[in-house]
C-alpha cells in the first residue's frame, strides 16, 4: 500500500496550481524504499565514471543502494558491472579497489571467475581433488552481470534489467547535445572530487534544474551569467534544466584557454547547457570542457556528489585544469547549504510541499511531476501483482 503521507495528486497539476513532493519524500523511510525501485532501480541510473576503471583488469568494488556491484574492465578493454558475489555462497568477492591480475578469486572457497564472468574453476567441488561435479553447470554459473552503457564519461545501469535502451530512453538528450558526440578525456586527479551532503538526492537534483537562485547563492557566476541571460530547458520524461547565453572560458596567465571540441557550431561560441538526466546524473556542457556529477542516495537524508570534469583533448595544462576544478567546486559548494537547509525545512509538518513560480520552476516541476508518474505507474503495478 502507498504511504498515506505521500499522496501525490497535487504534484501532477499544472504547474500554475501544482504543489511539490510531500515531506515524506525527503525523509520517510519507507518512501525511500519505494523510490529506490521505481525511480533508480527500474532507470538508467548513474555508477560510476568509466575513467575509474582506465586499464583491463582494473576493479573498484561499489555499493549502488545497498547493492554490491564490481566495477571492473575486462581483459578485453570493456568495462563492465558485475553484482559482487560468488555464485556459490554469495561471498563478497573483491573488497577494495585493485587490478586483477588473474582471475577473480572467491576467498571463501577459491572458487574463480575470469574479468568476463565466466566461472573458470571450482577446486574440489567434487570432492578432494576433483574440480568438477556434474551437478555444477560452470556455463550457467557465471557471475551475474548488470546492463550497462557508456555515455558521456559515465557508467549507466538499469538494475532491474528492463527498461527501454539507453539510445531509446536518452533519445532526445543524445539528439540535443549531438555535437559533443566525440570522446571525452577525464582530466586527471584533479579533476575529480566528492560532496558529502545532508539531504535527499532529489534536491540536489531539483536544485540543479534550476537558475532562478544564481542572484543570491552564485554572485559571482551572476556577476557575468545572469540571470536574465539563462533559459529553460525541458524534455518530459528524460531531463530538465538550464542554458546560459553566456560562457566565459577560463584563461591562465598567458591568457590561453582550452581547446574547443570539433566541429561545434557557434551557438556553443557563447552558451553552455545543464542538465539533470533523470534520475540522478547532472551534466555540463561548455565549448572547451564538460562534466558529470553523479549522484548517490546513501540514505534518505545523505547523498554523495561525485563530480568529473572532462576535455576534449588527452593532454591539457595541469595548471588550468585545477583552477578549472576549484572554481567548480565553489559553485557546487556555494549550493550545500541551500539543499541542506530544504531538507531540515521538509521536517517542518505544515509545509506541504510548497508552490512553483510559473515562470521560473518550470524545470523543478517537471522533474517532480515525472517521479510522481513514475511512482504512480509502480504502484499501480504492485497492486496489481497482489
Amino acid at each position: 500500500m502507498p504511504n498515506p503521507l505521500s499522496d501525490l495528486s497535487a504534484v501532477r497539476r499544472p504547474i500554475t496550481h501544482a504543489q511539490g513532493l510531500p515531506n515524506a519524500h525527503y525523509t520517510d523511510a519507507g518512501v525511500f524504499e519505494e523510490e529506490k525501485q521505481a525511480l533508480l532501480f527500474s532507470q538508467w541510473a548513474g555508477l560510476a565514471a568509466e575513467a575509474d576503471v582506465p586499464e583491463p583488469g582494473d576493479a573498484v568494488p561499489m555499493s549502488f543502494l545497498g547493492v554490491p556491484l564490481l566495477l571492473i574492465r575486462d581483459k578485453q578493454g570493456q568495462v563492465r558491472v558485475f553484482q559482487n558475489t560468488c555464485r556459490h555462497r554469495g561471498m563478497i568477492l573483491v573488497e577494495e579497489p585493485r587490478k586483477i591480475e588473474g582471475a577473480i578469486r572467491c576467498p571463501y572457497h577459491s572458487w574463480c571467475y575470469a574479468t568476463d564472468g565466466r566461472l573458470v574453476s571450482t577446486p574440489h567441488v567434487g570432492g578432494p581433488g576433483q574440480n568438477t561435479h556434474d551437478g555444477i553447470d560452470r556455463a550457467t554459473l557465471g557471475l551475474i552481470e548488470v546492463r550497462s552503457h557508456l555515455w558521456f564519461g559515465v557508467v549507466w545501469i538499469n538494475l532491474s534489467g528492463d527498461a527501454p535502451a539507453f539510445e531509446v530512453a536518452m533519445s532526445d538528450l543524445l539528439q540535443r547535445w549531438s555535437e559533443f558526440d566525440h570522446p571525452l578525456f577525464h582530466g586527471g586527479a584533479e579533476s575529480r572530487f566528492q560532496l558529502e551532503v545532508d539531504c535527499n538526492w532529489k534536491l540536489a537534483v531539483e536544485n540543479y534544474c534550476e537558475s532562478y537562485h544564481l542572484p543570491w547563492v552564485h554572485p559571482g557566476l551572476n556577476s557575468y551569467s545572469r540571470l536574465e541571460d539563462h533559459y529553460h530547458i525541458e524534455q518530459p520524461g528524460e531531463y530538465s534544466g538550464q542554458g546560459t547565453l553566456v560562457y566565459r572560458q577560463i584563461r591562465d596567465e598567458n591568457g590561453d584557454v582550452f581547446p574547443d571540441f570539433e566541429a561545434l557550431s557557434n551557438k556553443w561560441n557563447t552558451a553552455a547547457e545543464y542538465v539533470a538526466a533523470y534520475p540522478n546524473v547532472l551534466l555540463g556542457v561548455h565549448r572547451d570542457h564538460a562534466f558529470a556529477i553523479i549522484l548517490v542516495p546513501d540514505a534518505v537524508g545523505h547523498t554523495t556528489e561525485h563530480v568529473h570534469i572532462f576535455y576534449a583533448r588527452p593532454s591539457t595544462d595541469e595548471g588550468l585544469r585545477a583552477r578549472n576544478a576549484q572554481q567548480w567546486k565553489t559553485v557546487f559548494e556555494e549550493d550545500i547549504f541551500v539543499v541542506e537547509g530544504m531538507q531540515r525545512g521538509r521536517l517542518a509538518p505544515g509545509f506541504d510541499g510548497g508552490r512553483f513560480s510559473p515562470a521560473m520552476d518550470g524545470p523543478t516541476h517537471l522533474f517532480h511531476d515525472w517521479v510522481a508518474g513514475k511512482l504512480e505507474t509502480h504502484r499501480a503495478q504492485s497492486r496489481a501483482a497482489e
